[in-house]
């Protein structure tokens, strides 16, 4: 039976890394897993899943308006589909996550999201609320803040500082955010890193 899993991160917690082995782990058994990502994302070009170790592979996109759940069974009657992965799952809005539930229980595919469950002012994204409220199964992906303590907070940086006031997508990587653990995050500790 299908499942609705929902993995989640902070940044540098290798999220895609793990995405593109999933979809590699499908390719070796011949089984066609898919790969797809929010249009939002633009960061490595705007249908290329990249993660920050080198791996990189081409995905389909899902804009806001796009219906998840229509666009995976157009493509399931074209070619089955075994899998359906989706990178940076907090920018899906709450209609495709729901869409998604739609791929497992109707279309008894498996859907594997991946992404941040809060952004860097510790407010849950609309595609992780949603994916937290409805997904079978949810399973964090662990990293370290520069302490050794675990990592849950996406901390934005800005001139060597930590910010937590602004827009709540601005896309980066290593430049612009650093995952801390919620106690440095609090005092906006960088540690010996940037001071």
């Amino acid at each position: 039976m299908a499942k609705l899993y929902f993995r989640y991160g902070a940044m540098g917690a290798s999220k895609t890394s793990n995405a593109l082995m999933v979809e590699y782990n499908y390719f070796e058994r011949n089984q066609n897993a898919v790969i797809f990502k929010p249009s939002i994302d633009t960061r490595d070009g705007i249908d290329i899943v990249k993660s920050r170790v080198g791996l990189a592979k081409k995905a389909y996109i899902l804009s806001p308006d796009d219906d998840a759940f229509e666009t995976v069974r157009k493509m399931n009657d074209t070619k089955k589909i075994d899998c359906v992965i989706i990178d940076e799952a907090q920018f899906l809005t709450s209609n495709q996550v729901m869409q998604l539930c739609r791929v497992v229980d109707e279309l008894n595919i498996p859907v594997i999201a991946y992404g941040l469950r809060a952004d860097f002012a510790g407010n849950l994204f609309p595609g992780s609320e949603r994916l937290l409220a409805m997904a079978d199964t949810i399973e964090e992906i662990k990293t370290v803040c520069w302490c050794s303590k675990k990592a849950i907070m996406n901390a934005r940086v800005v001139d060597g500082k930590v910010v937590k006031e602004g827009e709540q997508v601005m896309l980066g990587g290593n430049e612009s955010y650093v995952a801390l653990c919620r106690k440095h995050w609090a005092e906006g500790n960088l540690g010996n890193k940037n001071n």
